[in-house]
């Protein structure tokens, strides 16, 4: 029989499921942040207890080596208060004519319909050093954003 035809087996021909991708940069988190982190571990660990087929196992162990990752990577950090933008402050702020109110968190933490905005986010990065009454560019418009309060 021809090699051309030998097939070793299903394995070979399924698509490889890579690792999930760990943000660049070091893993700044808030208090609530970490506590999340531990929240969704303690739930893929019940997932994988749970899971039935190799597949379903695969998947939830994968997600759970993320997780442990991050949690091991983890650097909590706590808000400025010296009323400069940083990471862990509320800003509230002007952009377009419309105020606006966000926290800066870690990557994982991000939620920015609920006003949880991740550090690495352009909108973060150009608000970052800020104070309240200053301006900053952002979008290649000069004194696009107005600081209202940071606190």
């Amino acid at each position: 029989m021809s090699v051309a035809f030998r097939r070793e087996s299903d394995d070979e021909h399924l698509e490889p499921r890579f690792e999930l991708p760990i943000p660049p940069g070091p893993n700044l988190v808030t208090t609530r942040g970490r506590a999340l982190i531990d929240e969704r571990i303690a739930d893929l660990e019940s997932a994988l207890a749970a899971a039935e087929g190799e597949e379903a196992r695969k998947a939830v162990a994968r997600d759970l080596r993320y997780w442990k990752t991050r949690r091991a990577t983890a650097i909590e950090t706590a808000a400025r208060a010296d009323g400069v933008v940083g990471f862990g402050t509320c800003v509230t702020f002007t952009l377009d004519g419309r105020e606006r109110r966000v926290t800066i968190v870690g990557d994982d933490e991000a939620d920015p319909a609920s006003g949880l905005l991740a550090l690495s986010a352009p909108l973060a990065r150009a608000l970052l050093g800020a104070s309240e009454g200053e301006s900053v560019a952002f979008n290649g418009r000069e004194e696009a954003i107005e600081v209202l309060n940071v606190g």
